[in-house]
């Protein structure tokens, strides 16, 4: 078997088994590959040019399996970091936000990586940074960018809830980039930038929590709900920002826009709507990042967010010694704004991310007993945190069980 059929073979298993993320790193390092929305709305791998030489003549299979979040993840200890159980490493954590306004009302929750951004090229510090944005051509969906100066992060502000392949950026690994990317592809990221460039040689890698990627079509059927039918041009859709924590929202040719609560947009339409390996995801918070920013809820009792509009405040969690520097440094040019903060009282506030993890052995047991495949998850210490807590793991494997097997020989979501 030649390398290309080696590599697609890889890549299938990924994808039949429904453990794909869409990361794009198989299209970084394969540009034969091409990252398409497929039929359940998801962005998936296609061949479209043979393998080139120079691929050939790397170790680009064994890069993959390396690197594919759909084959592993390994959990991160970087050097001088805290392990906390539940939110990974830890070097330093700071409630904060862009001290620039205009930033903080633009992003999703404080506007602090709109900020490291727009710093990070302005000043030199980085050629470029990989993000992504509204497509212009379709503001439905989502495409990766380069920003090369404050008015393109100021642009790519708010979060996106539709499917994007940053990784697959051709400028992604160079060591000159800061990319900012959902956890699966900064975990994807790391490992190839740790085994090509070295750990503290590689790019800036920026991260945020994460509680899955929706389908494109739930974005679609969203709008349609909303009286804005697919066929419609639309000149901006913002899933949030513009306060916090921002509505989902649509503006139409004429000027005239029509919008939903986040609580709605993401809890009715979008969260129900998650790809399969978003469920069984080990590390929704971003721990192979040099920073990652986190939404910073005011809580009811339960620890749920109380969604009422305000200035965005951020958790921004330094894992590295680098992040931390960096940090430190954007704060103290002004252009972040930094209070003391508790990481324990973060994770009082992240329920979802707090009780995946604590209940995620159970699906992946339910998964494998229904007769799926699941990736190798190293070093987050899943099953110590399910021990406490048996009844509910047990419910979350029956759960995974029923739907795996329901599912039968289709594709999981």
């Amino acid at each position: 078997m030649n390398d290309e059929a080696r590599l697609d073979a890889a890549i299938a298993r990924v994808v039949n088994s429904g453990n794909c993320s869409g990361c794009g790193a198989c299209a970084l390092l394969d540009p034969g590959l091409k990252m398409e929305i497929d039929a359940q709305g998801f962005a998936r791998p296609i061949r479209r040019d043979p393998l080139q030489e120079a691929v050939r003549e790397s170790s680009v299979v064994n890069e993959f399996r390396d690197a594919c979040p759909g084959v592993g993840v390994r959990a991160q200890r970087p050097v001088g970091s805290q392990r906390h159980p539940l939110l990974g490493p830890v070097v330093a954590v700071w409630e904060a936000w862009a001290t620039d306004p205009e930033i903080r009302f633009a992003g999703s929750s404080g506007g602090t990586l709109t900020a490291l951004s727009a710093w990070l090229v302005e000043t030199g510090q980085a050629s470029r940074v990989v993000g992504a944005r509204a497509n212009p051509a379709n503001a439905r969906q989502s495409v990766s960018v380069r920003i090369l100066n404050r008015n393109d992060a100021v642009a790519a502000a708010g979060s996106r809830y539709a499917p994007v392949s940053n990784a697959a950026e051709p400028t992604a690994l160079e060591p000159t980039t800061a990319f900012v990317g959902k956890p699966c592809e900064v975990s994807a990221l790391r490992a190839l930038s740790s085994s090509r460039l070295g750990s503290e040689e590689g790019p800036i890698l920026l991260s945020f929590f994460c509680a899955g990627t929706p389908s494109q079509y739930a974005t679609n059927r969203l709008a349609a709900s909303l009286g804005v039918p697919e066929d419609e041009h639309i000149e901006a859709l913002r899933y949030r920002g513009n306060g916090w924590p921002g509505a989902f929202t649509i503006v139409r040719s004429d000027g005239s826009s029509v919008a939903t609560s986040y609580d709605d947009s993401w809890g009715t339409h979008l969260g129900p709507a998650t790809q399969w390996r978003c469920k069984i995801c080990p590390d929704g918070v971003g721990e192979s990042s040099d920073i990652t920013a986190a939404d910073f809820w005011r809580a009811d009792e339960r620890g749920y967010p109380a969604f009422s509009d305000q200035a965005g405040i951020s958790a921004l969690i330094a894992r590295t010694a680098r992040g931390r520097d960096l940090i430190l440094r954007a704060a103290a040019e002004g252009v972040l704004t930094l209070a003391p903060m508790d990481i324990d009282s973060l994770a009082a506030v992240q329920p979802l991310q707090r009780q995946r993890r604590e209940t995620l052995s159970g699906r992946l047991t339910g998964t494998v007993v229904a007769g799926g495949r699941i990736p190798t998850f190293r070093g987050f210490g899943l099953v110590r945190l399910a021990l406490p807590r048996l009844r509910a793991v047990y419910r979350t494997a029956k759960g995974a069980f029923r739907r795996r097997r329901a599912m039968g020989r289709t594709r999981l979501r």
